[in-house]
């Protein structure tokens, strides 16, 4: 008897729609392999996507029937795309708190979370700190100058707050269990964010 449960057809869609992914290394703007991983999926139809892991290699998601000719071709602009983004980083990294964040990374989470720049920005009032995850920016960080004079526990909590959204992109309970897990100072920290948010009256966003 054939199942026709909804687990089945689960485990059927997800035999269907997946086959196993092609390795392929290129070589950045400083002559760095980076493992591209190529996966057909029969989800998409014409258009292809690619997104950077956290371990900084590239999943490259192709249509299931996109001819093998038509491979090398996106590797080619996925290539040309790194070279932008290595060129956009490195005008805008500030050399002081891209170290920062570097000894952060080491000190409190192994050294495994993988960004493109970090810098500080002049125009956000209430939002600490943002990451982008994916598209032309994938991987810039950006922190408000305004944090510059609060205390450094603070400024490296808001650092690491930013950090971890390179592992998980949303406030998910996965999300606040790595962070916390990794800098001791995540409640101190809000408190104090709290605090002076109360007394300015501003509500920060910690995004």
């Amino acid at each position: 008897m054939v199942s026709n449960s909804p687990l089945s057809r689960l485990r059927k869609a997800n035999y269907n729609t997946l086959m196993a992914d092609k390795k392929h290394i290129l070589l950045d703007s400083t002559n760095q392999p980076v493992t591209i991983l190529v996966r057909r999926d029969k989800r998409l139809k014409k258009s292809s996507r690619y997104t950077r892991q956290p371990d900084g290699s590239i999943l490259l998601r192709i249509p299931y029937r996109l001819p093998k000719s038509q491979v090398g071709g996106l590797l080619d602009k996925i290539a040309v795309q790194l070279q932008k983004q290595a060129v956009l980083a490195e005008r805008r990294t500030d050399l002081e708190l891209q170290q920062r964040a570097g000894r952060i990374n080491k000190r409190y989470f192994h050294g495994k979370i993988q960004w493109q720049a970090i810098r500080w920005v002049g125009n956000m009032d209430q939002r600490l700190g943002s990451c982008t995850n994916g598209g032309a920016t994938d991987g810039h960080i950006r922190i408000s100058a305004r944090i510059k004079g609060w205390p450094d526990w603070v400024v490296d909590y808001v650092i690491a707050h930013e950090l971890v959204h390179r592992l998980h992109p949303n406030h998910s309970q996965a999300f606040w269990d790595t962070l916390r897990s990794g800098y001791p100072l995540v409640e101190r920290a809000r408190g104090f964010i709290q605090g002076i948010g109360y007394d300015q009256g501003i509500r920060f966003d910690e995004d």
